[in-house]
């Protein structure tokens, strides 16, 4: 019931039995108190002691009852207050009347509670913030009759929302709150900012509603794991359009939701977009070029390099390559590589490459750029290239690869056009940038001049291989031995060396086997390798001349004449005419990889001597010793130079072992595939050095 007097007690357990004294320390209840009394004095003490003033509003007779506490914050003495809602009006804020009236007439239409939050202004000129609660009371009839409540002083807990808005406010990261509804209840003006809306626009709204795309996205992910787990998230996103932007995201779960502090970082990601790209294009030209490099620098193909290129370029700046070259001679242009970086369509490629030429007209971005050139970017291949092509088995190819966009560069070099290279893209790919044009130009430069250098270096070295085969002769037939010679110049070099074999038959009828290697690998060594090989044959045409004499006689012809070489060289002279066929081999050398023989019994023996000699050009009174050695019929002997059995991952010795092993492996083939096999087997890798090889066998006697 309805207290009959404004007081401190109003409003509160009307017909209790107790007496109660609220000035001073002590509260007294008779005997007769209960437990629900104890339990409705523990409740007002807490009322009391949070500052909370209860209210009762008679919405038939229109009186407004307050108790004494509400009387106070409101800045009305106890005589003074007319209980009425014009004096509960007269004490709002002029900006919160209209607010708050509404907030009371929508309350008691809906019959339902009050919750507004209004400022008051006291006499002296005070504003200070007001919460009221409450809720409406019906009769039998469903009329509503009364509205009871509480309300309380606010204005220091709104102080400190104002500081803490005031912080949120001047910060340069976005932040908004959100409830356990996933509504908006705070947003800053930074936020506004990045999120395009405003804090009509958000506050009160659900966030999934507001920002569909984020349902399912990173963000959902996220700000329900935080809510969920009660653990920060930090974590980077992008929102599609209209924002269309990357964001860096910080959301902490609270007791109320979840705050999110969050900076848009699209500019960001872009940078860090744009130096990925750039770095992956520097890696892409460095790929290219050691591709090319690396192959046509071991002696491969210009096709083989340029399908590692096409290759390499496919995955990144397209889906598909084709190279075109021009025959080194005829000059003629023809697709020599294609790739996909789908595995299912690179046959298809090469069946469009096959027929494509042939098939485009004369202003095709082909033979534009093969022309000019310069780039050639097309950004719908369809209508420019696609309408040119006739019905059948090119433009079914064309219309299966589906390209959309391309860009074609020449390979051009010194002047010279060497061939293109044509990138194509689908239609989920962008078109090509400047920085794709930038990169396939500098990948066209590198790859040309590298094919245009590897042609180069094979020209010389044919001639270089043809001058040094020059002056090489064919070995001697003879009736006793079969005789076979080999030389293979060194693919790292287009030099000629110094590197030579010989086999003559002196007057008397002896055979003189001869290899050596001249200090250098240039056209000085060369020359001075024809000089020292000239000489020692004038040397040993000489009725009984042995090895010994041979090269004592040319180290002082080297002094004398004036050659300025060094060069080392191992004789054997073979001598018929022993019990049963046999043979007898006389050995001379200075200071080079000893000969071997390969008997008739398959036993190996190295030809080596005592005490290893100086080379020839190192001092002209060397005295030269012989080695004497005997073989029967069939046995072989082997001459060759270091190139065969040393290199950079070739040590001396283990090349030495391997030459035993391949001949003793190939003891039973024809001369000829002995030392072809000897050659292939035992040989450094990419053959870093020229190889002279010099063998003979002995036919069976008769």
């Amino acid at each position: 019931s309805r207290p009959e007097a404004p007081g401190r007690d109003r409003g509160v357990a009307a017909g209790l039995s107790r007496h109660q004294e609220w000035g001073g320390a002590s509260v007294v209840v008779d005997a007769r108190s209960t437990d629900a009394e104890a339990r409705r004095l523990r409740a007002e003490l807490a009322i009391d002691a949070a500052g909370i003033g209860s209210f009762d509003y008679d919405l038939v007779t229109g009186r407004l009852a307050w108790d004494e506490r509400l009387v106070e914050l409101f800045g009305y003495e106890q005589e003074g207050f007319a209980e009425t809602i014009e004096a509960f009006f007269a004490r709002l804020h002029p900006e919160d009347v209209a607010r708050t009236a509404e907030a009371l007439e929508a309350t008691v239409a809906a019959r339902g509670e009050l919750d507004v939050e209004y400022r008051i202004v006291l006499p002296g000129g005070e504003t200070r913030w007001v919460q009221g609660r409450g809720r409406v009371l019906v009769d039998d009839a469903g009329t509503a009759v009364r509205l009871l409540g509480a309300a309380y002083d606010t204005t220091r807990e709104r102080h400190a929302d104002a500081r803490v808005a005031r912080v949120l406010e001047s910060m340069s990261a976005a932040f908004f709150s959100l409830d356990r509804d996933w509504r908006f209840g705070y947003v800053n003006a930074e936020a506004e900012r990045v999120l395009h809306r405003t804090r009509e626009e958000l506050l009160g709204g659900e966030l999934w509603e507001l920002f569909p795309a984020a349902a399912g996205s990173a963000f959902e992910e996220h700000y329900r794991g935080a809510v969920a787990t009660g653990e920060r998230r930090i974590f980077e996103a992008h929102y599609p359009v209209p924002l269309d932007a990357w964001y860096e995201v910080r959301a902490y779960p609270n007791p109320d939701g979840l705050s999110v502090y969050f900076v848009e970082v699209t500019e960001r990601r872009a940078a860090q977009e744009r130096a990925r790209r750039s770095a992956e294009r520097l890696a892409l030209v460095v790929a290219a070029s050691t591709q090319v490099s690396t192959v046509l620098g071991s002696g491969g193909d210009e096709v083989r390099a340029l399908e590692r290129v096409a290759a390499t370029l496919a995955p990144v700046l397209g889906d598909w390559v084709v190279v075109t070259l021009a025959d080194a001679d005829a000059g003629r242009m023809r697709d020599v590589a294609t790739w996909h970086r789908d595995p299912a369509l690179r046959e298809e490629v090469a069946r469009y490459s096959r027929l494509r030429l042939r098939s485009v007209q004369s202003d095709a971005p082909i033979w534009r750029t093969l022309g000019s050139g310069e780039p050639m970017v097309v950004d719908d291949v369809p209508g420019v290239v696609g309408a040119q092509l006739p019905d059948g088995e090119v433009r079914d190819s064309f219309e299966r690869l589906a390209p959309r966009s391309a860009v074609a560069l020449a390979l051009t070099a010194r002047g010279r056009t060497l061939g293109a290279v044509s990138i194509y893209r689908s239609a989920d790919r962008p078109g090509f940038d400047d920085e794709d044009v930038t990169t396939v130009r500098e990948i066209a430069s590198r790859v040309a001049l590298a094919v245009d250098n590897a042609r180069l270096h094979a020209q010389q070295r044919r001639l270089a291989e043809g001058l040094q085969r020059s002056l090489l002769t064919d070995p001697p037939v003879t009736e006793s031995a079969e005789i076979v010679v080999r030389y293979d110049p060194a693919v790292e070099a287009a030099e000629v060396g110094g590197d030579w074999y010989d086999a003559f038959v002196q007057s008397d009828g002896g055979t003189m086997l001869v290899i050596g290697d001249v200090v250098g690998h240039d056209t000085a060594a060369a020359a001075a390798m024809g000089q020292l090989r000239g000489l020692l044959r004038g040397i040993a045409y000489r009725d009984g001349v042995g090895p010994a004499h041979v090269l004592a006689e040319l180290d002082r012809a080297i002094a004398g004449l004036g050659v300025t070489a060094m060069a080392t060289a191992a004789i054997v002279r073979l001598e018929d005419g022993l019990p049963g066929g046999a043979v007898r081999l006389r050995v001379s050398n200075a200071g080079h990889p000893p000969p071997l023989v390969l008997h008739a019994d398959g036993r190996l023996e190295q030809l080596t001597v005592e005490r290893p000699e100086l080379m020839l050009g190192v001092d002209p009174t060397t005295e030269r010793t012989e080695h004497l050695a005997e073989v029967r019929p069939g046995a072989t002997v082997l001459l060759y130079t270091d190139g065969l059995v040393e290199g950079r991952d070739l040590p001396l010795d283990e090349g030495i072992d391997r030459l035993l092993a391949a001949v003793a492996d190939l003891a039973d083939a024809p001369l000829g595939a002995l030392c072809d096999g000897v050659v292939e087997r035992v040989r450094p890798a990419q053959l870093q050095d020229d190889v002279a090889l010099v063998a003979v066998r002995l036919r069976p006697a008769g």
